[in-house]
């Protein structure tokens, strides 16, 4: 059964130790395993790879059958129902309206004095996405992963995820890929797969940049390759917190926090109230519909380790918390929610109102959902276009305009004990 707790800075304080505790990134020597096979790859290439495809997913695959083809593409629409097919390109098209407003144009800024400056704005060359494969294939995180890049313009973007045993890829992955407009699909999972990107080997060229969700083995390779290659970050467990009054339906809130705790036992979902009426009625409906849900094991170690009610002695104590949690998600249902907008500081996707829940976020309304986890929405932001793009200032002086500068750049230097920076500028003067 869900607790529920009065507010107070201890009770408050411990809750979120425990929140922010939970990493999937301290799984003893996995680490260790993970810098083998990364170490493999770099070395022997595709051998390494096809020997780890074949030894974790059972599959022959070599040179000649990595790729997904086309055939095996129209396959795959075949094996999927026509109308997730219709919500899919739905989807990815949302998803595509909303990036596109994110786009920022480069800007060049002349000045009379013969300065210019401005800023150039490129799309990344080549990304690779990673997507799990089997029971853990999520073809909204392939729509969400892919969509924004090519929105922003990547030159190429290729995609790797493990195969069964008869070397196919998950048909729904298939398919949202080539919604969402992938260049490759290579038949690659694992740190094998992360390796493969970040280092390249005879069949897959490097990439710039990763992004995508895995498992710990692909969380740790990933934070293994950054800075060789980019990142879009390490992902934790799911989470939602959930702020209301006395103005919401408890079946809505006990359905919304039990829509996250499915998702594994260290997924997060908490109530933030000033009401513990709602509080009481949300936990006997979280109890009651954890029952007839498929995944309630998982549900009920969820809320157990890490689900509670906290009942706020009013809403600026309970924003101060919503705050210091910095939830992925942050549903706001209040009787004015957009009056709460400006009390929140911390959070990855805020969904506004009763009608508003968070699966919508997941699907179907556009705004991206790889979001911040573990209270790192206090410093990061959702995946976005900014993730796709590079910046590269720009600098252009006329002599004329080198002379108004060039003492104090001069001046500068020699304070640094830089003196060939000062030169580099003394002999254009």
């Amino acid at each position: 059964m869900i607790k529920i707790m009065e507010y107070s800075d201890e009770e408050g304080k411990k809750l979120v130790e425990g929140l922010l505790s939970r990493s999937q990134l301290e799984y003893g020597n996995v680490q260790e395993t993970v810098n083998d096979i990364l170490a493999d790859i770099r070395k022997n290439g595709d051998a390494a790879l096809f020997e780890y495809t074949k030894r974790f997913d059972k599959a022959d695959i070599n040179a000649e059958n990595l790729v997904v083809t086309k055939k095996e593409i129209k396959e795959a629409y075949s094996q999927v129902d026509k109308e997730l097919v219709e919500v899919i390109e739905k989807s990815a098209a949302r998803i595509a309206d909303f990036h596109q407003k994110q786009k920022i144009n480069s800007w060049l800024e002349p000045s009379t004095n013969g300065e210019m400056l401005g800023q150039l704005i490129r799309p990344l060359n080549r990304v690779g996405v990673y997507v799990p494969g089997g029971k853990a294939a999520y073809p909204s995180s392939v729509l969400m992963n892919i969509v924004p890049a090519k929105v922003a313009g990547v030159n190429e973007i290729v995609m790797t995820t493990p195969p069964n045993a008869e070397g196919k890829v998950t048909p729904t992955t298939v398919v949202a890929a080539d919604i969402a407009g992938v260049d490759t699909i290579y038949k690659a999972g694992g740190a094998q797969a992360i390796a493969a990107l970040a280092y390249g080997t005879q069949s897959i060229k490097r990439v710039d940049k990763i992004v995508g969700p895995g498992n710990i083995f692909v969380a740790l390779a990933k934070r293994s390759v950054y800075g060789y290659v980019n990142i879009d970050s390490v992902a934790g467990p799911s989470e939602i917190l959930i702020l209301a009054d006395d103005s919401a339906n408890p079946v809505y809130v006990a359905a919304d926090l039990l829509s996250q705790a499915e998702h594994d036992e260290l997924a997060s979902a908490v109530l933030i109230t000033t009401s513990l009426d709602l509080a009481k009625k949300v936990q006997e409906e979280v109890t009651k519909q954890t029952a007839v849900l498929e995944r309630k094991a998982i549900i009920e170690k969820s809320i157990d380790n890490y689900g509670a009610i906290i009942v706020a002695e009013n809403m600026d104590i309970a924003c101060e918390l919503c705050n210091t949690i910095a939830p992925e998600h942050m549903e706001v249902c209040t009787a004015e929610p957009f009056n709460m907008l400006p009390k929140i500081k911390n959070a990855g996707a805020i969904f506004l109102g009763h009608y508003t829940p968070e699966p919508l976020g997941d699907y179907m309304a556009g705004p991206n959902h790889v979001l911040p986890t573990g209270g790192t929405a206090r410093f990061f932001s959702p995946l976005s276009i900014d993730d796709y793009i590079k910046k590269s200032s720009i600098i252009s002086f006329s002599q004329g305009a080198l002379a108004n500068l060039g003492e104090d750049v001069i001046k500068f230097a020699n304070a640094e004990g830089l003196t060939a920076h000062a030169n580099s500028v003394r002999v254009r003067l």
